[in-house]
């Protein structure tokens, strides 16, 4: 499985803050689901967690200023 790199350092940090946003809701609907019925893949909750500590890590980068 190929995994696709998130292009981070074309979205402002107000798309940045939208997409964390948006991507912990669908981690909460993701989990909430597998927790009534197994959902067919269980990786893709991981993978949504990596993608937003990736996000989290951009923001905190820019505003440490590296």
């Amino acid at each position: 499985m190929v995994k696709e790199k998130l292009d981070l350092k074309g979205l402002s940090e107000q798309d940045l803050r939208a997409k964390i946003s948006e991507e912990e809701l669908r981690l909460k609907k993701v989990t909430f689901s597998h927790a009534i019925t197994p959902i067919e893949n269980p990786m893709s909750i991981r993978s949504l967690r990596r993608q937003i500590a990736q996000l989290k890590t951009e923001l905190r980068k820019r505003e440490l200023g590296f």
